[in-house]
């Protein structure tokens, strides 16, 4: 498709807003030895995408602008370079993207084909291309960091998932139970319903004293934490904690980087430890059977269109979400 024109979602600046998102035309990428180009069915936007856009990562991302913003993708392989062999033209797929470059959002991506799975007919486009980054990032933090057993084989625990709207969280809650763990959850007032059908066993307003105070309704203590909001103190959680409780904090902030380090030097069996997600496509492919075994799903807040991006960007820049937002071209 060399030479071929695509249409595409771009801000050539950091720090604007929705109304810097403009539907441009470009060229269609070209895969490289290890890439596949593929149709994109349906992106997913993440709360980093708005931080990126207004300058948060900088000077790593965005690597280059204008910046296509987007890392989560669903579609179909058009082509693939010399070198790819776990996937081939007309094949459905989920693609994870860097977030350096981006690219979600446009007709066209080049995905590495080392982070693109398989989907199966039994998971939609939507629900695929909202699995990626939030998925792995919850997967991760409760098996590679907590050390949860997700065959429900390892020792009971009592789990807190923090801000549990958004759409780690979700997936959190989900994949908590399916460990057999006791889950109490934060989250706002009206996602109340919306977060105890997902599965927790405790739901608490986070506007309210308790909510803030991320106090358990049964006075449980926690054996972990997944951390999912703003910062917050070391001395709001402590008192909360098991003897060996640990926080794992999927939004690290200075200060959370600097209570990991400070716990650390004291050999506090209690512990604040940040997460940075680390992308395998062998848990991707992990979250994928779940989801077509209907024992995980895609929580989605909306869709939109690829042509209108702005009240899509809008709404995930307001942080008041419950799941994942949806653009298809």
């Amino acid at each position: 498709m060399a030479g071929k024109l695509m249409h595409a979602v771009h801000y050539t600046n950091c720090g604007g807003g929705p109304s810097d998102l403009k539907y441009v035309e470009v060229p269609v990428p070209t895969p490289k030895k290890d890439e596949v180009l593929i149709k994109v069915e349906a992106a997913s936007l993440s709360p980093i995408d708005w931080v990126i856009q207004q300058g948060g990562w900088k000077p790593m991302f965005p690597r280059e602008l204008p910046q296509i913003p987007g890392t989560d993708v669903a579609g179909e392989v058009v082509n693939v370079g010399s070198g790819v062999k776990n996937v081939k033209a007309g094949d459905k797929v989920i693609a994870m993207l860097a977030f350096a470059n981006g690219g979600g959002l446009a007709e066209f991506v080049v995905a590495k084909a080392n982070l693109t799975v398989i989907r199966p007919l039994e998971v939609s486009a939507a629900e695929g291309a909202g699995m990626p980054a939030s998925g792995l990032m919850a997967h991760q933090a409760l098996t590679d960091s907590a050390g949860l057993k997700l065959d429900g084989t390892g020792k009971p625990a009592n789990i807190l998932i923090t801000n549990a709207s958004e759409s780690v969280g979700n997936y959190a809650i989900q994949l908590a139970k399916l460990g057999n763990a006791h889950v109490t959850a934060t989250c706002a007032p009206e996602h109340i319903d919306l977060v105890k059908s997902l599965g927790a066993d405790e739901v608490v307003n986070q506007t309210t004293p308790d909510g803030q105070a991320l106090e358990s309704p049964s006075g449980k203590k926690y054996d972990i934490v997944i951390h999912c909001g703003e910062p917050t103190s070391w001395s709001t959680f402590e008192p909360h904690l098991a003897s060996n409780g640990k926080i794992f904090d999927v939004k690290p902030s200075p200060s959370s980087i600097k209570a990991y380090a400070l716990k650390k030097l004291t050999f506090s069996k209690k512990q604040l430890i940040p997460v940075l997600l680390s992308c395998k496509a062998e848990n991707m492919d992990f979250l994928v059977k779940l989801a077509k075994e209907g024992k995980v799903k895609t929580v989605i807040d909306s869709k939109y269109s690829l042509s209108n991006p702005e009240d899509a960007w809008a709404k995930n820049a307001e942080n008041k979400i419950f799941g994942k937002i949806i653009l298809e071209p």
